[in-house]
């Protein structure tokens, strides 16, 4: 099947793409082979070295650092436009390589250099407009994809780019949660099909139990956030606050279609 065109192309997202991946040890451009800046790889082997603690709580995240199935880029300032551009040129090119990876979970790790947020709530409305610009750019080229609902509202929706669902983690230095707290704004891109694997095959409530009592150990609580698959919108985890009753996603999709079984 040939090569998908990247549409995400044009001078600035070339300009600001930071693509790279695993390689013998080494964090590399693919592309090229090149190794990535040393600022990249710093961001990197600090990220890396968080979810590789044995008491951090995802284990599909550690599952995907150590079998090499994931790739990272480092971006600049997390409002900004040009980094929009370069991450929509980068996580489009993972939707294509994500299913060569060789592995039961794969990712995409999106750190920034800032901005740094004085609060949760900060950081969240930083998320959710980099997550707007992303569908804007990416709408008029794809469509929603339509195993989940594109309403924020819906129990059913997963943000989607590329055509393909992700369940996003953002990572920052002022969260609540501390296997959240990360001194890079990060954004973790899970493509929301392994979700339904685990779910197939019955493993889901195990490693969801797993992961609640780790972080029972970690911090002496669960995310009051977390919830049963499928029985709450999942946009309230996102960004890892504890939001209100009455929250309202600030996302609006230009495809408010519904799922489809």
């Amino acid at each position: 099947m040939p090569e998908a065109v990247n549409p995400f192309a044009d001078a600035i997202a070339i300009a600001n793409s930071n693509y790279a991946a695993p390689e013998r040890g080494r964090l590399v451009h693919p592309a090229s082979g090149e190794p990535v800046s040393t600022l990249t790889a710093f961001v990197h082997d600090e990220l890396r070295a968080l979810v590789l603690n044995e008491r951090f709580t995802c284990m599909g995240g550690k599952a995907a650092l150590r079998q090499g199935t994931y790739r990272f880029g480092l971006y600049g300032d997390m409002t900004s436009a040009a980094a929009a551009s370069g991450l929509a040129h980068d996580l489009f090119t993972f939707t294509g390589d994500m299913r060569t990876l060789d592995g039961g979970f794969t990712t995409f790790l999106a750190s920034f250099t800032g901005p740094n947020p004085p609060d949760e709530g900060a950081f969240e409305q930083t998320l959710w407009r980099m997550l707007q610009r992303l569908h804007d750019l990416d709408a008029p080229y794809h469509e929603w994809d339509p195993t989940v609902s594109a309403d924020p509202a819906d129990p059913q929706f997963s943000f989607s780019f590329g055509g393909v669902a992700f369940f996003v983690v953002g990572l920052h230095a002022a969260s609540s949660r501390v296997a959240r707290r990360f001194a890079w704004p990060t954004l973790v891109f899970n493509p929301h099909h392994q979700f339904e694997a685990l779910k197939d095959s019955g493993r889901y409530p195990r490693l969801q139990q797993v992961i609640r009592r780790n972080e029972q150990q970690l911090q002496g609580d669960t995310n009051p956030m977390l919830a049963d698959y499928g029985s709450r919108s999942e946009a309230v985890q996102y960004s890892g606050r504890r939001v209100e009753a009455d929250w309202k996603c600030p996302f609006h999709s230009h495809d408010r279609g519904p799922a489809t079984d």
